[in-house]
C-alpha cells in the first residue's frame, strides 16, 4: 500500500517560499494498492492527485472517497478532479454528517456543483457515481481483504475517522479533531488506530499554541505522540499543518516529535509512505 500526501494543509491554501517545502495544498491523502485508490478528504491537493491517475495511473478505474466532513478545506478540490469526467472511472463517495442537509448526493448535487457556487452541475459529470450515506461504528468491506472502520472525532459540526486495512497492514486517517486534555486521550481513537502501521493525526497546533485555539476543532502533535505510544502505532505523519507554520517552523516541530518518538514524521506535500 502506497500511502501518498497530496495536501497537507489546514483552513486554507498556503502559497510563497515560505511554504515551498511542506506545501500548502489543503487535506488530500490516498492509498494505492491492486490498482484500487482510497481517498480521505479532497482538500485543493485533490486536482493534483486527479493529474497522477490521468498521467500515471490510467489503469484505475475503482475509486473509494471518505470525506471526514464538509468544511471547504476538506471538499473544494473535488470539482476539479479529473477523473469525474471519465466514464471508464467508478467514483464511490463516502461520507456521514451529510443526512441532516439531506445525504451526501443531495449535498454534492445542490451545494457543490450548483449554479451560483459553480457553473457545472452533477449531472454532467461523467464518472459513475455511488453515494453512500455511512455512520460512525461502521464496518465496510471494500473487497474481502480490505475494511474500512469509521469513528468520531470531535470537531465543530461533526467529522469522523476511518481505519483502513489492506491485507495485514492498517492506516488511519484522523483529522478534523480536538483532544480534551482534562479527560486525557480519546478512548475511541485509541480503539480505531491500536496496532496501526501509520495514522496521520491533525496536528495543527503545538501544546503551547493550544489554549489560544482551544474549541477550534483541533488538536496538537503531542497529543498524537501520546495516542500512539499508549496504542502501539508505528509511525504518525504530522499533518493539517496550521497555516501560519512556515516551512521554518515545520522544521522544528518535526525535531521535537522526532525525539520523543521516533517513528512521527511530517507529512510533505507530493510525500509517499509504502507500508
Amino acid at each position: 500500500m502506497e500511502v501518498t500526501f497530496w495536501g497537507v494543509r489546514g483552513s486554507i491554501p498556503c502559497a510563497g517560499p515560505d511554504y515551498r517545502r511542506f506545501g500548502g495544498h489543503t487535506s488530500c491523502v490516498s492509498a494505492y494498492f491492486d490498482d484500487i485508490l482510497v481517498i480521505f478528504d479532497a482538500g485543493t491537493g485533490m486536482r493534483d492527485l486527479g493529474l497522477w491517475l490521468k498521467n500515471e495511473k490510467p489503469q484505475v478505474k475503482v475509486i473509494h472517497l471518505f470525506l471526514s466532513h464538509a468544511h471547504y478545506d476538506h471538499i473544494i478540490g473535488f470539482p476539479f478532479f479529473a477523473p469525474i469526467w471519465d466514464p471508464t472511472i467508478q467514483l464511490n463517495i463516502y461520507a456521514t454528517i451529510m443526512e441532516p442537509v439531506g445525504g451526501i448526493h443531495h449535498f454534492f448535487q445542490h451545494h457543490v456543483f450548483q449554479p451560483p457556487f459553480f457553473p457545472v452541475q452533477l449531472s454532467q459529470l461523467q464518472a459513475n457515481f455511488t453515494f453512500h450515506d455511512i455512520h460512525d461504528g461502521d464496518h465496510l468491506t471494500l473487497l474481502p481483504h480490505v475494511s474500512v472502520d469509521v469513528f468520531p472525532l470531535h470537531h465543530p459540526g461533526g467529522a469522523s475517522g476511518f481505519r483502513l486495512k489492506v491485507g495485514d497492514k492498517i492506516m488511519c486517517y484522523v483529522s478534523d479533531t480536538e483532544h480534551e486534555p482534562a479527560k486525557g486521550p480519546s478512548q475511541i481513537i485509541l480503539k480505531a488506530i491500536k496496532d496501526a502501521d501509520l495514522i496521520v493525526y491533525d496536528t495543527s497546533f503545538t501544546d503551547e499554541e493550544y489554549p489560544h485555539y482551544e474549541g477550534w476543532g483541533h488538536s496538537t502533535w503531542q497529543e498524537g505522540v501520546r495516542l500512539c505510544t499508549q496504542a502501539g502505532v508505528r509511525h504518525m505523519a504530522l499533518y493539517h499543518h496550521d497555516p501560519s507554520h512556515i516551512d521554518a517552523i515545520m522544521d522544528a516541530i518535526e525535531l521535537q516529535a522526532k525525539a520523543v518518538f521516533p517513528g512521527a514524521f511530517v507529512a510533505r506535500q507530493g510525500m509517499t509512505v509504502v507500508l
